[in-house]
């Protein structure tokens, strides 16, 4: 536990130096919208720099190829901070955007994104609420794919367990009959669990399994919840198989 603790202010300090030292270059390109795409390739290179810099790696396995010049809404599990590193540098548009908790917004190295290229949500106001989801809906439809954590927490059991999905990334897929990719972040939770206060970190190779995109134009919006649980079933598999395999090496 020890190095665990040490292992987490090393990885601390290595996100908010590289932050700091691109900044410049991260505020530049918040000023306009035309330049947000810039700012996304920059998040990229930033999130590998500063997980390798202390020993995080990230390992993507894609179930079929993906066309990035089609517009997805991404739906990855979520048990840990660096599942938001692993998806700015996974996805290979910067047409892209988070969608993600308010307190976002107020966090050192989150917040110049959460108030500009990046979408907060309130989610204990419906006002607020609703109108991220508009903003979400208006970014999908202008062709930026756009990264939502259905579970909209991280579980606070440990070992996390895949918590219901909200409705929210379903029912937009429908409406404007976009893919859903799911996402199973297989391991990231065993590198860092949550943002690794508790348990600390460790240098590791994050497993992260991409699966086929999932077509939405033949639904009506009935088929919301149906489609909801499909996503959830499909991730759900996927970790009881990656469990399986680990408990009987």
């Amino acid at each position: 536990m020890i190095f665990r603790k040490a292992h987490l202010y090393l990885y601390v300090f290595s996100v908010a130096f590289s932050y700091a030292i691109l900044y410049p270059l991260f505020y530049f390109f918040s000023r306009k919208t035309s330049r947000y795409k810039y700012m996304n390739a920059l998040r990229r290179v930033w999130g590998f720099v500063s997980s390798g810099l202390v020993g995080i790696f990230y390992n993507f396995k894609v179930e079929q190829p993906i066309d990035w010049s089609k517009t997805y809404i991404i739906c990855p599990n979520h048990t840990s901070n660096l599942d938001i590193t692993a998806m700015s540098i996974f996805v290979k548009t910067n047409n892209c955007c988070f969608m993600g908790k308010q307190e976002l917004a107020d966090f050192f190295v989150t917040a110049l994104f959460f108030r500009t290229v990046d979408v907060p949500v309130d989610r204990a106001s419906k006002i607020a609420s609703f109108r991220a989801f508009k903003t979400v809906m208006e970014r999908l439809a202008q062709g930026i794919t756009t990264i939502i954590f259905p579970e909209a927490t991280i579980p606070d059991t440990y070992p996390p367990q895949l918590k219901d999905f909200k409705n929210g990334p379903f029912r937009m897929a429908i409406e404007l009959k976009l893919p859903i990719i799911p996402v199973t972040s297989l391991n990231t939770w065993q590198i860092l669990w949550d943002d690794g206060l508790k348990h600390g970190s460790r240098p590791g190779i994050c497993d992260i399994f991409v699966h086929k995109p999932i077509e939405t134009a033949h639904l009506t919006i009935d088929d919301a919840d149906a489609l909801r649980d499909e996503v959830h079933a499909i991730i759900s598999q996927k970790l009881a198989e990656h469990d399986h395999r680990r408990t009987n090496r």
